[in-house]
């Protein structure tokens, strides 16, 4: 849905400079919302966009399990491309400038992937077989010293049969997998093979031998280096370090300030539409004001009623609300909390009050909003029905908030009194109501609820286990594989092992059944096969869904081609075509 009010005092395009970057102009300026139909400050330059983002981005690696998160991999989505993305609509899309794949077999499944015979990294170098090698070597888990979010399919891949120089590989299956068009390296997942190589010590051709015989030792530097060496802490690593192969490179990191990309001078493809894209970091309750001033041009907050009128209020801006492939939840720690005593987890879910949380911060966004039944299927989804009635939906027992029969939990295990401290990051206003939410009706129960957010919740304090219960989302897709590490046991309960499965939850039977799921080509068997793992998730009582999010996004109305997008490539996916009056 969009909504637009079109201001007749909006200005002609001025000098882009301006617009960068006015340091810290969000903490100043922010406190007090900005006055309905007010003029917007100043236009955007026709050579800069800028959009902002509410966490600092910190590598330019985003598929290690410490590093898998939207602060890298969205803006990475035009920086480092591959044969696939979430295109308009969250759809799997193949991106015929990068190169092309096809299915040549069922039996054993094989799928032959072909590089554009232009396609060169931005420092000159050609995108060939070792770069689709790295991909293997991090992904398939064959290599456990690359740190990898997930495995799924990719495991079931032989390495592939390429040679120095070859454009073309081929992915051979050693059993089906239902996601095969979206498991080739897609949109942020190719990495330079030959920087890898370098900073491990190896030349290509002893690199690409080193992963044909998974040869570990070997590797060992260029491993450490995958998982380390690309990390930006206040400013970005060298620039022969960060090549990229798409319409923009990366140029300039600000610490807490912004992000700066350039066009990439040595795409092949079609040239992006601006010269030049800045993200700014900005909290998400300033976003707004920061879009009324003009500092930004575009942006994404987390939805709620607050930003919604103040969004609504503004001249000159084009304000979409949508169906969005996010979901909130809340994850017990499993590892190191006492919510491993599944007496106390089913208490906790007991006095949730769902639907108060939904009623008061996601309604007026979304009328028809309901507390989920289940996690894995979005209800706009067409098998959304298919798959409740398949797992049984939410248990009884936890259908309605019941105050008195978690006190009654609480008090058999003698646990009245208990502190629980809710993690999330911050700062996230509707994730503190929501956690005020929770207080005031957990603590009539007889727990003590304490809001336990945190500037730096995703890169330090999960990681380490250090909550009990942690407020997020999972921003995802229509893919049935890619939520399957969430769910499986980790092979150990660390940040660098766990993937995305951050509160260590373990169930042999789940790990079964997300293995058969994964290998599950036809479509019309596999919601029995997510209700099954639905029903058991409830009864383990893993995680506990919230709701799931309706898209909110804005931008200056004389911007053409922002489109966004309910997958987790955000609004950011295609931002190379991204124009300014």
């Amino acid at each position: 849905m969009f909504h637009t009010r079109t201001s007749g005092k909006f200005l002609a395009a001025v000098a882009g400079g301006a617009l960068l970057l006015s340091a810290c102009a969000g903490e100043n300026s922010a406190s007090e919302p900005a006055a309905s139909g007010s003029a917007p400050a100043s236009a955007p330059a026709a050579s800069t966009i800028t959009y902002a983002h509410e966490q600092e981005f910190h590598s330019y690696n985003g598929n290690t399990a410490a590093e898998n998160a939207t602060r890298n991999n969205g803006p990475l989505q035009r920086v480092l491309s591959g044969f696939w993305f979430y295109g308009q609509n969250g759809e799997i899309t193949p991106n015929t400038e990068f190169g092309s794949y096809n299915k040549t077999s069922d039996d054993p499944l094989t799928v032959e992937y072909t590089f554009n015979d232009k396609a060169v990294w931005s420092d000159g170098t050609p995108i060939d077989c070792d770069d689709a090698l790295l991909f293997w070597a991090y992904k398939s888990g064959k290599l456990k010293d690359f740190s990898t979010a997930g495995t799924t399919g990719v495991e079931y891949v032989k390495v592939p049969e390429c040679n120095k120089g070859d454009k073309k590989f081929t992915f051979v299956y050693e059993e089906p997998f239902a996601d095969w068009h979206a498991n080739g390296p897609g949109a942020v997942e190719l990495l330079p093979a030959h920087v890898v190589a370098k900073q491990g010590g190896l030349s290509e051709d002893e690199f690409i031998e080193a992963v044909k015989k998974t040869d570990a030792k070997k590797l060992e530097k260029a491993a450490k280096f995958f998982n380390d060496g690309w990390i930006a802490e206040g400013s970005l690593p060298a620039a022969d370090l960060i090549p990229s192969s798409g319409p923009y490179k990366l140029s300039k990191l600000d610490a807490g300030q912004s992000l700066t990309f350039v066009a990439n001078d040595k795409w092949w493809g079609t040239p992006p539409a601006v010269p030049t894209i800045v993200e700014r970091f900005i909290a998400l309750d300033e976003q707004a004001q920061a879009l009324q001033n003009r500092e930004v041009q575009i942006i994404e907050p987390q939805p709620g009623p607050d930003v919604l009128n103040q969004l609504n209020a503004l001249e000159g801006v084009k304000v979409h609300t949508g169906n969005q492939y996010i979901y909130e939840h809340l994850d017990f720690n499993f590892d190191s909390s006492p919510f491993k005593d599944k007496a106390l987890r089913e208490a906790f879910a007991k006095c949730l009050p769902r639907q108060l949380i939904v009623d008061n911060l996601i309604k007026p966004l979304d009328p028809n909003a309901k507390p989920l039944d289940v996690r894995n299927v979005a209800p706009f989804q067409a098998n959304h029905a298919a798959v409740v009635q398949a797992s049984g939906g939410v248990p009884a027992a936890y259908a309605q908030q019941d105050i008195e029969g978690a006190k009654a939990l609480l008090e058999k295990a003698g646990k009245t009194g208990l502190k629980v401290k809710i993690g999330y990051q911050t700062p996230n206003p509707r994730r503190t109501s929501a956690v005020q939410l929770i207080k005031d009706a957990c603590d009539k129960a007889g727990f003590e609820i304490v809001d336990g957010g945190s500037e730096d919740f995703f890169g330090t304090v999960m990681p380490a286990n250090n909550y009990d219960v942690a407020l997020y989302a999972w921003s995802g897709s229509s893919l049935v594989s890619g939520w399957g590490s969430t769910y499986t046991t980790p092979t150990k309960c660390d940040g660098e092992s766990k993937g995305n499965n951050n509160g260590c939850y373990s169930n042999k039977k789940v790990d079964e059944l997300v293995k058969k799921l994964n290998s599950t080509v036809d479509v019309a068997a596999q919601d029995p096969i997510i209700g099954e793992i639905e029903k058991i998730l409830w009864e383990d009582l893993a995680t506990i869904p919230l709701f799931q999010h309706p898209g909110l996004s804005a931008w200056d109305e004389t911007l053409q081609n922002v489109v966004p997008n309910p997958a987790q490539s955000t609004i950011t996916w295609n931002m190379d075509k991204w124009s300014a009056a």
